[in-house]
């Protein structure tokens, strides 16, 4: 390979986001922040509907199910990320480097399945109103959000078995702040073009079959609600997929910009950029939209911490 010496290389060198001494502090206390609200913000969903009979529904329990899943998918990245901010040792390890792309892989699949299962239980919720308690019983539901965790480890056990078989050579500097699937391909002394289609053809299924569903279901639900007479019941039941409609453009339209041609993108610099996007801000700005947009979450978020309240003040 163009003689290049073919050592095995036992750390990465992740080289994030050059800062001067006085950006760092403010970077990782920024991060910091973010970090510990996404997880928060995501906890008290879960909390709420775990202590809300009246969100003992489908659409919650898929909610619960999707803030679960952020929880994780934040402190795969995040917590490495605010270490590196402020360390000047920003190596980490093969087997960390395969282990952060195995889980982030994960729960990214993970999640653009899971927003397509949100979109079909609403596209029955909306279409079939008479047959919906029996089309989505807690036993189907159970096994859709099953089916959706397997989706993303079978998809990330795969990727990572063909990743993980390049050679890297002497090539250890990563220009990312996390181990992704773009950097290591295009650092790679090894011919990498099989492990580059079996990811594209894993990111085809992923991504667009799910998007598909995504897109076929508010279709439905559309002239669904066009044959609605009233303005105020269009209205009631375009809200109910409101929230979960904007969930899924931001992270739809943020990954699907990266993961579209992961070594072509890689050779842009917003591609960095675009990945905070995608790892920091959209997973903070998910229970927002869900919380603001969202009547009944809103009630009984009010509900619960109103009751745990009264309660300690009577203890």
């Amino acid at each position: 390979m163009g003689g290049r010496n073919e050592t095995k290389v036992m750390y990465f060198i992740l080289l994030g986001f050059p800062t001067t001494a006085e950006q760092q502090l403010l970077l990782f206390s920024a991060l910091l922040l973010v970090y510990l609200l996404t997880v928060l913000e995501n906890f008290l969903i879960i909390l709420t509907i775990q202590n809300n009979h009246s969100l003992q529904r489908p659409m919650y329990f898929f909610l619960g199910n999707l803030s679960f899943l952020e929880i994780w998918y934040v402190s795969v990245i995040e917590p490495k990320m605010m270490v590196d901010v402020l360390s000047h040792d920003k190596r980490i390890s093969f087997q960390g480097c395969m282990t952060q792309l195995h889980f982030f892989v994960t729960f990214v699949c993970t999640e653009y399945v899971l927003l397509a299962v949100m979109a079909y239980d609403r596209f029955v919720a909306i279409c079939k109103p008479l047959r919906y308690p029996l089309l989505m019983s807690h036993r189907l539901c159970a096994q859709l959000a099953a089916a959706c965790w397997m989706c993303g480890l079978a998809t990330a056990s795969i990727k990572l078995s063909f990743i993980a078989q390049l050679s890297f050579c002497d090539v250890d500097r990563i220009n990312h702040y996390f181990c992704d699937i773009s950097p290591l391909l295009n650092i790679s002394c090894s011919d990498s073009s099989r492990a580059e289609l079996v990811d594209f053809i894993l990111a085809l299924l992923v991504i667009l079959v799910p998007l598909c569903a995504v897109v076929a279901s508010y279709i439905c639900i559309l002239f669904t609600v066009l044959k609605i007479p009233s303005s105020q019941g269009r209205q009631k039941a375009f809200s109910t997929c409101s929230s979960h409609l904007t969930v899924v453009v931001l992270f739809y339209s943020t990954t699907l910009f990266t993961y579209a041609h992961p070594k072509l993108m890689y050779t842009y610099r917003a591609n960095k950029l675009v990945s905070v996007l995608y790892t920091v801000v959209v997973p903070l700005l998910n229970p927002l939209i869900y919380c603001l947009r969202n009547k009944e979450v809103r009630s009984a978020m009010r509900k619960t911490f109103t009751c745990r309240r009264h309660t300690r003040e009577i203890n």
